[in-house]
């Protein structure tokens, strides 16, 4: 939809960016923005905003009720053709989004790539449940998909992401006296550091004690069990895209369910989210609920098991909504969606309830041919290969994304070599 005819989209417009994802992305996309020829404005909320987008930024410092009337007083003021945001479901994105759209202003946004690890998302208007990408099956049996280049791999991105998370809340708390009314949607604070931390920790002490785990289901329970990953408890698909108060409350409901109507031969597995990894533990209440639920010998709680072999394995998959949905899907998994996913559809996933998806998973395989429709029309219309943390090992931009047409090289590698050399005059 925004990304089809590549980043000439923007040429000419007048781009303003709000909060972008921890780390230099949406300093290095407005350089990209401003090469393919438009006008790029950014505001920043908190220290962290800051210390990676420095200059040439409006600086909002007012209260969070005042928000809106500055955003709108903004738009007027800088005439503004585009918004560009990272989650339409932060606070300050919500309200701007409603402003924006009731104007007429024309509204991108960007998140995690729907179709990970190489991608990120950039749809118009809005993402997951938001977004406005075709849900019925039919529309997917006639469209036209052209040939889709491979994505260029970007191998491990995550302690990119760990570098540009630590330095962006340390700067925010340092910085803090200077946005003093800021409200972040999560906690942001040098505390943030801890669950870090135990993170790390549990990382190791998990891969010791589950090691004989993933040979046991891929052993004797291949084919008996059903997979259920978590997310992260403070996820948007929880408290805007579903019926589900927290993750334990997801929990609570599929082990009674599983309890009461799934095969006496069958497993219920439960993954935590590595990203939740410092900040939950839900060890006792799934102890609690087994034996409240009768179902010992039937239910295991893993961590940092590999995914895709779980899935290769799985007799179904229970998701509220996140990638490992699709992730499942292109394995060949049945399965059952509780949330609002843009891929829950006829012919993709399981349409009954969950109750009745542990009797009936081996019959719902995902349709071959409209999931390779589907994912084909994601790819072109809302996917650009790359990552927020960690820039492709190719000059595609300088923020290190393949866009759908390229722009111009010579001018991004004199950016890159611009931002080596601030880097390198900060370092000494």
């Amino acid at each position: 939809m925004m990304i089809k005819s590549g980043i000439s989209v923007f040429r000419g417009e007048r781009v303003l960016l709000l909060q972008g994802p921890v780390g230099p992305f949406f300093r290095r996309l407005a350089q990209d923005l401003t090469i393919a020829g438009a006008q790029v404005f950014k505001v920043n909320f908190n220290g962290g905003d800051w210390l990676f987008y420095p200059d040439e930024a409006f600086n909002f410092r007012g209260r969070m009720d005042d928000w809106p009337v500055y955003f709108e007083a903004l738009l007027d003021q800088l005439d503004v053709d585009v918004v560009l945001l990272f989650g339409d479901c932060r606070p300050i994105h919500k309200q701007a989004h409603k402003i924006a759209h009731r104007r007429g202003v024309e509204i991108g946004v960007f998140e995690e790539g729907y179709i990970r690890p190489d991608h990120v998302t950039l749809e118009r208007f809005g993402v997951n449940d938001h977004s406005l990408i075709p849900r019925e099956p039919g529309f997917y049996s006639n469209v036209l998909i052209s040939a889709i280049e491979r994505p260029i791999l970007l191998g491990n991105t995550y302690w990119y992401a760990v570098l540009w998370a630590v330095l962006y809340y340390f700067a925010a708390g340092l910085l803090k006296p200077l946005f003093r009314h800021y409200a972040h949607h999560r906690p942001l604070t040098w505390l943030e550091f801890f669950p870090w931390a135990r993170s790390v920790w549990r990382k190791g002490y998990y891969a010791l004690k589950e090691r004989s785990i993933l040979p046991r289901l891929t052993g004797e329970l291949n084919g008996q069990y059903f997979l259920v990953p978590l997310q992260v408890h403070n996820d948007s698909q929880i408290h805007t895209h579903s019926g589900f108060k927290s993750i334990s409350h997801f929990i609570d409901e599929v082990m009674k369910s599983f309890a009461q109507h799934a095969p006496q031969d069958t497993v219920l597995v439960i993954k935590h989210h590595p990203m939740d990894r410092g900040y939950n533990d839900y060890t006792g209440l799934i102890r609690k609920r087994i034996w409240e639920f009768g179902l010992q010998g039937r239910c295991y709680y893993i961590h940092d098991q590999h995914l895709p072999t779980l899935m290769q394995n799985s007799r179904g998959v229970v998701v509220i909504n996140s990638t490992v949905g699709l992730s499942a899907l292109h394995h060949g998994c049945p399965l059952k969606v509780c949330g609002h996913a843009i891929y829950d559809m006829p012919g993709l996933t399981f349409q009954g309830g969950v109750d009745h998806f542990w009797q009936n998973a081996q019959q719902s395989q995902p349709d071959k041919l409209l999931l390779q429709r589907f994912n084909g029309y994601l790819l072109q219309h809302t996917q650009l290969n790359g990552s927020f943390y960690k820039r492709l090992p190719v000059i595609a931009s300088v923020a290190g994304l393949r866009w759908m047409l390229r722009i111009d090289t010579d001018a991004a590698q004199q950016s890159i070599d611009s931002e080596k050399k601030a880097v390198l005059r900060v370092i000494k």
